[in-house]
């Protein structure tokens, strides 16, 4: 039976116009591809929420801001030690620039939180990668495969007239290679819509424990850095 069904998939499939052939074959394109892209992301995603806590608790318990940094850079593809690690960098340059100590002191801390909101962005935008073809998929197969359908059906009419003849048996085939189509288009579109959702949810957690360690890194340099330290207490000075 199993075999049978299968033929008569394949048969159906070999009996289509062209035009619902090639609905069929980008749709099963797409599903190869969403598919590919969701086993990925639910691994890629799952490894970096559980390395962000890991790593979220070595930073704080590290002696010193420095310490922590080495600590997270012997993790592997440590997200957190990419953000930091250009926040010194920023850090680093801020000291070489030449600027007058007061001057220095006045931009230091918006300078290290716009270098660490953008290095947070683009490790979203990494994660984020290939889901604007997810959406895609769910957005836009049903369409795809309604296509497909009523491309199918018209051809079937087509048949009625040329035979002259409305029997079950002579439209069926043609009737269901067509909804197919349909099938096929939502079988692609409802994993890819769930996924997304699910995904999306998952990268905001995530965003949100990046921001929070931007913020105690922050507070880490500018309570270890001498000259940050002053800028931290002019900024509370001029708060008050």
């Amino acid at each position: 039976m199993e075999l049978a069904g299968k033929g008569g998939a394949v048969a159906m499939f070999l009996g289509a116009t062209p035009v619902v052939k090639s609905v069929l074959l980008i749709l099963l394109v797409m599903s190869v591809i969403s598919w590919a892209i969701i086993l990925y992301k639910v691994f890629l995603l799952n490894r970096v929420k559980k390395s962000i806590s890991k790593e979220m608790e070595t930073f704080k318990r590290a002696k010193d801001m420095g310490t922590g940094l080495r600590r997270l850079k012997e993790e592997q593809r440590s997200t957190l030690y990419n953000i930091g690690v250009q926040a010194v960098t920023e850090i680093k340059s801020l000291e070489k620039s030449g600027l007058k100590p007061a001057s220095r002191v006045k931009v230091s801390a918006d300078n290290v939180r716009r270098v660490l909101r953008q290095a947070v962005s683009r490790e979203m935008d990494s994660l984020a990668y290939a889901l604007s073809f997810l959406a895609t998929c769910a957005n836009s197969a049903p369409y795809i495969g309604l296509f497909g359908t009523v491309w199918g059906i018209m051809h079937s009419f087509q048949s009625i007239g040329l035979q002259q003849s409305a029997a079950l048996a002579s439209v069926a085939p043609g009737i269901a290679e067509a909804l197919i189509a349909t099938a096929l288009g939502l079988a692609v579109a409802i994993p890819a819509s769930i996924a997304y959702n699910s995904f999306l949810g998952q990268l905001n957690a995530i965003e949100n424990e990046l921001v929070n360690y931007a913020g105690a890194f922050l507070n880490r340099a500018q309570r270890e850095i001498p000259w940050m330290s002053a800028s931290r207490e002019s900024q509370e000075t001029i708060s008050e």
